[in-house]
C-alpha cells in the first residue's frame, strides 16, 4: 500500500480481530477507521468481515472527503468515518459497532433512557448522541453523525447502531465495551434501572475534562 508502513496495517488487522473477539460486530457488519496522517486513513473494505481482515481488506483513503487512495472500495460509512477523523483531529480511531444491547436501545424510543448507569460511561464514553435513522451509506447519515460526533465521543444511529471516537484502538474499543455493558443493565432491570445520582455523574464529567485537558 502507497506510503504506509506494513506495522501499522499490521495493526489495523488486529485491532479489527480484537473488535471482533469482544463480539462488537457480527458478520460484515461494522466497520473500524484509523488515521495515518493528516491526510490520509485506513478503512476496513466493502463487505470484509471484521474478524477475517487482512491486509488485502484494507482500504487506504483521503480524509478529506473519503476518496479512495490504494486498495479495495472501502466501507460504504467512509463517509462519517472521513467526516469525524477530518472534524476532530484529537481523535484517530473511529469505530461503528452494533452489539445486541445497545442496538436494541438504539431501537426504542430516547427520551427516558439514562445512560449512566455505571461510572464508566460519564468517564470514558461521556454524554450520549442520538441520531434519528437515515439510509446506511448515505450522506445524509454521514452528515448526521459527523455533526453529532463534534460535541460527543459516541452516538446510537436509531435502528442502526453505534459510533464512537478515540484517541487509540484501545480506547474505542473499550467505550464500545463499556457502553454495551450499561446497555445490558439497563436492558436486564428494566424500569427498576436506577442512574448515577445527578452530583455524582457531574463530578465524574469534570473529571473526564480535566483528564482530558478540559477545564
Amino acid at each position: 500500500m502507497k506510503n504506509v508502513a506494513n506495522e501499522l496495517i499490521d495493526d489495523f488487522v488486529r485491532a479489527c480481530h480484537e473488535a471482533d473477539r469482544y463480539g462488537l460486530v457480527r458478520c460484515s457488519s461494522g466497520n473500524l477507521s484509523l488515521r495515518v496522517d493528516d491526510e490520509r486513513m485506513l478503512i476496513k473494505a466493502s463487505q470484509s468481515w471484521m474478524a477475517r481482515v487482512t491486509a488485502d481488506d484494507v482500504s487506504l483513503c483521503t480524509i478529506a472527503d473519503g476518496s479512495l487512495i490504494d486498495g479495495r472500495k472501502p466501507s460504504i460509512e467512509i463517509g462519517f468515518h472521513a467526516g469525524i477523523l477530518k472534524a476532530r483531529p484529537d481523535v484517530n480511531v473511529v469505530l461503528h459497532f452494533q452489539t445486541p444491547c445497545a442496538t436494541a436501545l438504539a431501537c426504542r424510543k430516547p427520551e427516558e433512557i439514562n445512560y449512566f448507569v455505571i461510572p464508566e460511561i460519564p468517564y470514558y464514553v461521556g454524554p450520549i448522541a442520538r441520531v434519528p435513522y437515515l439510509t446506511p451509506g448515505s450522506t445524509d447519515l454521514a452528515s448526521a453523525v459527523t455533526e453529532a460526533m463534534l460535541t460527543h465521543d459516541m452516538a446510537l444511529m436509531s435502528n442502526h447502531g453505534q459510533v464512537t471516537a478515540a484517541r487509540t484502538v484501545d480506547q474505542a474499543i473499550q467505550n464500545a465495551v463499556f457502553f454495551e455493558l450499561a446497555c445490558e443493565i439497563i436492558l436486564r432491570c428494566g424500569d427498576a434501572a436506577m442512574a448515577l445520582p445527578e452530583h455524582v455523574v457531574q463530578a465524574i464529567l469534570k473529571r473526564r475534562r480535566l483528564a482530558q485537558g478540559g477545564i
